[in-house]
């Protein structure tokens, strides 16, 4: 399955909070992850970190949201939710399973899997994801905490860090493909 099916969850949070409210962007994404998940179960896959700690994430963020009604403001709640992905990478490499191994697997030959070049450059290239969800959570709390901070910066901010990302694992994977062995 492809990583970026992997961030609709994400991207349905994204859209929701930006066009309705922050309480219908995390229970619109709890589904989403639910829904991946539920669809990945039933073509007999195994569920990857994302996916789980996506539907974790927004799920117990949705019941929080609902038992306690906090002030959810849009950087608040972004700011939550971008400090949830950066942990769920960051729990994924500290664990040795980096995020994106799982999919690398499923567009690489296996005699790859157990090389240690090809660990090596899902660790790097999921670093590297977890460096742009780290950037966007700090620029978030700016924003949230910072009255001062004007709102293009962090959406620039967050903008330029997953266009870094994505140009990063694009080029990586390219320089690593040349020496035979592909990354997600």
């Amino acid at each position: 399955m492809n990583i970026f099916l992997g961030l609709v969850p994400f991207i349905v949070f994204w859209v929701l909070m930006r066009l309705v409210s922050p309480v219908a962007g995390l229970s619109g994404a709890a589904l989403a992850s639910l829904l991946l998940c539920f669809r990945v179960w039933r073509l007999g896959k195994a569920i990857k970190i994302l996916e789980l700690g996506s539907l974790i994430l927004f799920t117990l963020l949705s019941v929080y949201t609902v038992a306690f009604h906090p002030p959810w403001t849009v950087p608040t709640v972004r700011l939550v939710v971008d400090a949830g992905l950066f942990a769920i990478i960051l729990f994924s490499l500290l664990v040795g399973k980096p995020f994106t191994l799982q999919y690398a697997r499923e567009s690489v030959p296996q005699e790859h899997w157990t090389s240690p070049q090809f660990f090596r450059t899902s660790a790097i290239i999921s670093s590297v994801w977890g460096a742009a969800f780290a950037v966007s959570a700090i620029a978030d709390a700016f924003l949230a905490f910072v009255p001062a901070v004007p709102g293009w910066i962090d959406v620039a901010l967050s903008i330029v860090a997953l266009l870094g990302a994505a140009q990063f694992t694009k080029w990586y994977r390219s320089s690593r493909s040349r020496v035979g062995v592909a990354p997600p």
